[in-house]
Protein backbone atom coordinates (compact mmCIF):
# COMPACT_ATOMS: atom_id res chain seq x y z
CA UNK A 1 0.00 0.00 0.00
CA UNK A 2 1.06 3.38 -1.16
CA UNK A 3 0.96 6.42 1.92
CA UNK A 4 -1.01 9.26 1.06
CA UNK A 5 2.44 11.51 1.96
CA UNK A 6 3.72 9.30 -1.15
CA UNK A 7 1.14 10.75 -3.28
CA UNK A 8 2.52 14.05 -4.57
CA UNK A 9 5.68 12.68 -5.43
CA UNK A 10 4.06 10.32 -7.84
CA UNK A 11 1.63 12.63 -9.27
CA UNK A 12 5.20 14.80 -10.30
CA UNK A 13 6.68 12.80 -12.30
CA UNK A 14 6.15 8.83 -11.23
CA UNK A 15 6.64 6.07 -13.16
CA UNK A 16 5.09 2.57 -13.77
CA UNK A 17 6.82 -0.75 -13.95
CA UNK A 18 5.68 -4.08 -14.83
CA UNK A 19 6.04 -7.22 -13.38
CA UNK A 20 8.74 -7.99 -16.00
CA UNK A 21 10.38 -4.64 -15.34
CA UNK A 22 8.99 -2.94 -18.76
CA UNK A 23 8.54 0.67 -18.10
CA UNK A 24 4.46 0.84 -18.63
CA UNK A 25 4.40 4.47 -18.83
CA UNK A 26 3.93 8.01 -16.47
CA UNK A 27 1.08 8.32 -13.57
CA UNK A 28 -1.27 10.77 -14.39
CA UNK A 29 -3.78 10.56 -11.80
CA UNK A 30 -3.82 9.19 -7.81
CA UNK A 31 -6.55 8.21 -5.91
CA UNK A 32 -6.83 7.92 -2.18
CA UNK A 33 -9.07 5.76 -0.12
CA UNK A 34 -11.34 7.60 1.72
CA UNK A 35 -10.94 6.21 4.97
CA UNK A 36 -7.07 5.36 5.29
CA UNK A 37 -6.54 8.18 2.90
CA UNK A 38 -3.94 6.12 1.28
CA UNK A 39 -2.80 5.65 -2.56
CA UNK A 40 -5.26 2.66 -3.34
CA UNK A 41 -5.33 3.38 -7.23
CA UNK A 42 -2.91 4.88 -10.23
CA UNK A 43 -3.29 5.79 -13.40
CA UNK A 44 -0.79 5.41 -16.24
CA UNK A 45 -0.26 7.48 -19.47
CA UNK A 46 -0.68 4.34 -22.32
CA UNK A 47 -1.61 4.59 -26.03
CA UNK A 48 -0.41 7.17 -28.58
CA UNK A 49 1.15 10.14 -27.10
CA UNK A 50 -0.11 9.25 -23.81
CA UNK A 51 -3.83 9.58 -24.37
CA UNK A 52 -5.15 6.83 -22.82
CA UNK A 53 -4.96 6.34 -18.97
CA UNK A 54 -5.50 2.96 -17.17
CA UNK A 55 -6.32 1.86 -13.85
CA UNK A 56 -3.99 0.14 -11.62
CA UNK A 57 -4.55 -1.19 -8.39
CA UNK A 58 -1.88 -0.21 -5.79
CA UNK A 59 -2.57 -2.82 -2.97
CA UNK A 60 0.47 -4.91 -3.77
CA UNK A 61 2.61 -2.15 -5.53
CA UNK A 62 5.88 -1.69 -4.40
CA UNK A 63 7.30 1.94 -4.29
CA UNK A 64 11.26 2.92 -4.96
CA UNK A 65 11.47 6.92 -4.58
CA UNK A 66 9.06 7.63 -7.87
CA UNK A 67 8.53 4.50 -9.07
CA UNK A 68 5.60 2.26 -8.40
CA UNK A 69 6.60 -1.37 -9.47
CA UNK A 70 3.26 -3.49 -9.73
CA UNK A 71 3.02 -7.16 -10.36
CA UNK A 72 1.03 -7.29 -13.73
CA UNK A 73 2.43 -6.76 -16.93
CA UNK A 74 2.04 -4.03 -19.87
CA UNK A 75 -0.58 -5.88 -21.87
CA UNK A 76 -2.54 -6.34 -18.77
CA UNK A 77 -2.48 -3.25 -18.00
CA UNK A 78 -2.93 -1.53 -21.12
CA UNK A 79 -6.31 -3.65 -21.37
CA UNK A 80 -7.80 -2.08 -18.05
CA UNK A 81 -10.57 -0.11 -17.91
CA UNK A 82 -9.12 3.54 -18.96
CA UNK A 83 -9.74 7.33 -17.19
CA UNK A 84 -10.71 9.66 -19.04
CA UNK A 85 -8.49 11.87 -17.53
CA UNK A 86 -10.85 14.62 -16.17
CA UNK A 87 -9.77 13.51 -12.47
CA UNK A 88 -13.65 12.45 -11.31
CA UNK A 89 -13.81 10.02 -8.54
CA UNK A 90 -14.78 6.36 -9.07
CA UNK A 91 -17.79 5.54 -8.81
CA UNK A 92 -19.01 2.41 -7.30
CA UNK A 93 -19.84 0.76 -10.63
CA UNK A 94 -15.90 1.35 -11.85
CA UNK A 95 -14.95 0.52 -8.87
CA UNK A 96 -16.85 -3.15 -9.25
CA UNK A 97 -15.47 -3.27 -13.57
CA UNK A 98 -11.90 -2.81 -11.79
CA UNK A 99 -12.02 -5.50 -9.24
CA UNK A 100 -13.48 -7.74 -11.64
CA UNK A 101 -10.84 -7.13 -14.27
CA UNK A 102 -7.61 -7.52 -12.05
CA UNK A 103 -9.73 -10.41 -10.25
CA UNK A 104 -9.45 -9.01 -6.56
CA UNK A 105 -11.83 -9.27 -3.98
CA UNK A 106 -14.84 -6.30 -4.19
CA UNK A 107 -15.11 -3.86 -1.45
CA UNK A 108 -11.35 -3.16 -0.83
CA UNK A 109 -12.12 0.06 0.95
CA UNK A 110 -15.35 2.29 1.29
CA UNK A 111 -16.77 5.28 0.14
CA UNK A 112 -15.84 7.07 -3.21
CA UNK A 113 -12.84 7.31 -4.11
CA UNK A 114 -10.91 10.90 -4.46
CA UNK A 115 -8.65 11.54 -7.57
CA UNK A 116 -5.36 13.29 -6.83
CA UNK A 117 -4.98 16.42 -9.10
CA UNK A 118 -1.80 18.24 -7.32
CA UNK A 119 -1.33 21.17 -5.95
CA UNK A 120 1.01 23.55 -4.74
CA UNK A 121 0.88 22.39 -0.74
CA UNK A 122 2.22 19.20 -1.92
CA UNK A 123 -0.79 17.07 -1.01
CA UNK A 124 -3.22 15.56 -3.30
CA UNK A 125 -6.58 17.30 -3.59
CA UNK A 126 -9.64 15.55 -3.76
CA UNK A 127 -12.34 16.47 -6.53
CA UNK A 128 -16.52 15.63 -5.43
CA UNK A 129 -18.09 12.53 -7.41
CA UNK A 130 -20.35 13.44 -10.29
CA UNK A 131 -23.49 12.64 -10.12
CA UNK A 132 -26.41 11.85 -12.50
CA UNK A 133 -28.83 13.79 -13.92
CA UNK A 134 -31.96 14.45 -11.69
CA UNK A 135 -29.34 14.83 -8.67
CA UNK A 136 -28.96 10.81 -7.72
CA UNK A 137 -26.09 8.33 -7.87
CA UNK A 138 -28.23 5.81 -8.93
CA UNK A 139 -27.17 5.02 -12.30
CA UNK A 140 -25.99 2.32 -14.07
CA UNK A 141 -22.57 1.80 -17.11
CA UNK A 142 -23.83 -0.66 -19.85
CA UNK A 143 -21.10 -2.33 -20.85
CA UNK A 144 -20.13 -4.43 -24.09
CA UNK A 145 -17.16 -6.71 -25.56
CA UNK A 146 -15.63 -5.46 -28.65
CA UNK A 147 -13.61 -7.46 -31.06
CA UNK A 148 -10.06 -7.01 -31.07
CA UNK A 149 -8.37 -8.73 -33.89
CA UNK A 150 -4.73 -8.66 -34.96
CA UNK A 151 -2.63 -11.39 -36.24
CA UNK A 152 0.49 -13.58 -34.97
CA UNK A 153 2.94 -15.19 -37.43
CA UNK A 154 3.31 -18.90 -36.80
CA UNK A 155 4.87 -22.07 -39.08
CA UNK A 156 2.54 -23.15 -42.07
CA UNK A 157 4.64 -25.64 -43.49
CA UNK A 158 7.94 -26.56 -45.01
CA UNK A 159 9.27 -26.54 -48.99
CA UNK A 160 12.25 -28.56 -49.66
CA UNK A 161 13.90 -29.04 -53.08
CA UNK A 162 14.73 -32.61 -53.85
CA UNK A 163 16.75 -34.05 -57.22
CA UNK A 164 16.19 -37.50 -58.39
CA UNK A 165 17.28 -39.58 -61.67
CA UNK A 166 15.19 -40.26 -64.52
CA UNK A 167 16.40 -42.36 -67.37
CA UNK A 168 14.60 -41.64 -70.87
CA UNK A 169 15.35 -42.80 -74.69
CA UNK A 170 17.34 -40.63 -76.71
CA UNK A 171 18.17 -41.08 -80.30
CA UNK A 172 20.86 -39.07 -82.55
CA UNK A 173 21.73 -40.20 -86.01
CA UNK A 174 25.02 -40.38 -87.03
CA UNK A 175 26.54 -40.66 -90.64
CA UNK A 176 28.73 -43.66 -91.08
CA UNK A 177 30.40 -45.05 -94.10
CA UNK A 178 32.42 -48.27 -94.84
CA UNK A 179 34.61 -49.86 -97.64
CA UNK A 180 32.58 -52.27 -99.80
CA UNK A 181 34.97 -54.38 -103.13
CA UNK A 182 34.24 -53.84 -106.68
CA UNK A 183 36.14 -55.57 -109.66
CA UNK A 184 37.86 -53.02 -111.66
CA UNK A 185 39.01 -55.33 -115.29
CA UNK A 186 42.12 -53.22 -117.33
CA UNK A 187 43.07 -54.60 -120.66
CA UNK A 188 46.90 -54.97 -120.94
CA UNK A 189 48.14 -53.95 -124.03
CA UNK A 190 50.85 -55.94 -126.51
CA UNK A 191 54.34 -55.64 -124.57
CA UNK A 192 52.91 -55.74 -120.92
CA UNK A 193 54.00 -58.28 -118.19
CA UNK A 194 53.48 -61.82 -119.17
CA UNK A 195 51.02 -64.09 -117.27
CA UNK A 196 51.65 -66.99 -115.77
CA UNK A 197 49.00 -69.97 -115.54
CA UNK A 198 48.11 -71.19 -111.85
CA UNK A 199 46.04 -70.24 -109.01
CA UNK A 200 46.80 -67.01 -107.00
CA UNK A 201 44.96 -64.89 -104.43
CA UNK A 202 45.15 -61.33 -103.12
CA UNK A 203 42.97 -60.12 -99.99
CA UNK A 204 41.87 -56.29 -99.81
CA UNK A 205 41.39 -54.57 -96.24
CA UNK A 206 38.02 -53.18 -95.67
CA UNK A 207 37.52 -50.56 -93.63
CA UNK A 208 34.35 -48.83 -91.42
CA UNK A 209 33.56 -46.72 -89.43
CA UNK A 210 32.47 -47.71 -85.99
CA UNK A 211 30.15 -46.18 -83.93
CA UNK A 212 31.26 -45.01 -80.02
CA UNK A 213 28.98 -43.54 -77.55
CA UNK A 214 29.76 -41.59 -74.73
CA UNK A 215 28.20 -39.79 -71.93
CA UNK A 216 29.73 -36.34 -70.16
CA UNK A 217 27.83 -34.64 -67.50
CA UNK A 218 26.50 -31.04 -67.76
CA UNK A 219 25.25 -28.91 -65.69
CA UNK A 220 21.71 -27.42 -67.64
CA UNK A 221 20.29 -24.71 -64.69
CA UNK A 222 20.49 -23.59 -61.31
CA UNK A 223 17.03 -24.49 -58.90
CA UNK A 224 16.93 -22.36 -55.77
CA UNK A 225 13.64 -21.72 -53.24
CA UNK A 226 12.46 -18.38 -52.61
CA UNK A 227 9.66 -16.78 -50.88
CA UNK A 228 7.16 -13.84 -51.27
CA UNK A 229 4.24 -12.67 -49.12
CA UNK A 230 0.50 -12.73 -50.68
CA UNK A 231 -1.91 -11.29 -48.53
CA UNK A 232 -5.28 -11.83 -48.39
CA UNK A 233 -8.54 -11.05 -46.92
CA UNK A 234 -10.25 -12.92 -43.96
CA UNK A 235 -13.43 -12.87 -42.55
CA UNK A 236 -13.43 -13.45 -38.65
CA UNK A 237 -16.48 -13.74 -36.88
CA UNK A 238 -16.89 -14.06 -32.39
CA UNK A 239 -19.83 -13.66 -30.83
CA UNK A 240 -19.94 -10.61 -28.34
CA UNK A 241 -21.80 -10.30 -25.19
CA UNK A 242 -23.13 -6.79 -24.37
CA UNK A 243 -25.31 -5.18 -21.63
CA UNK A 244 -28.65 -3.80 -22.57
CA UNK A 245 -30.95 -1.61 -20.28
CA UNK A 246 -34.38 -1.34 -19.76
CA UNK A 247 -36.67 0.32 -17.70
CA UNK A 248 -39.39 -1.65 -15.98
CA UNK A 249 -42.52 -0.15 -14.09
CA UNK A 250 -42.33 -0.52 -10.16
CA UNK A 251 -46.12 -0.18 -8.26
CA UNK A 252 -45.87 2.01 -5.05
CA UNK A 253 -47.78 0.72 -2.04
CA UNK A 254 -49.89 3.04 -0.90
CA UNK A 255 -49.29 4.83 3.01
CA UNK A 256 -51.38 4.46 6.26
CA UNK A 257 -54.35 5.85 6.33
CA UNK A 258 -53.95 7.13 2.46
CA UNK A 259 -56.03 5.59 -0.11
CA UNK A 260 -54.65 6.91 -2.89
CA UNK A 261 -51.63 4.83 -4.91
CA UNK A 262 -48.74 7.17 -6.58
CA UNK A 263 -47.71 6.50 -10.32
CA UNK A 264 -45.73 4.24 -10.98
CA UNK A 265 -41.62 5.72 -11.47
CA UNK A 266 -40.21 5.29 -15.08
Amino acid sequence: MIKQDQAQQLIDGGTVVGSDGENIGRIGQVYLDNETGDVSWVTVKTGWFGASESFVPTDSATVSGDTVTVPYDKATIKDAPHSDGAGDALTPQQEADLYSYYGLSGGGYTGTATAGTGTGTGTAATTEAPTAPGGTDDYLTRSEEQLRVGTTQREAGKARLRKYVVTEQQSVTVPVSHEEVRVVREPLSAGDELGTIGEDAVEVTLHEDQVVVNKDVVGVERVRLDTETVTEQQEVSETVRKEQIEVGDLAVEPTTGDTSQDEPRR
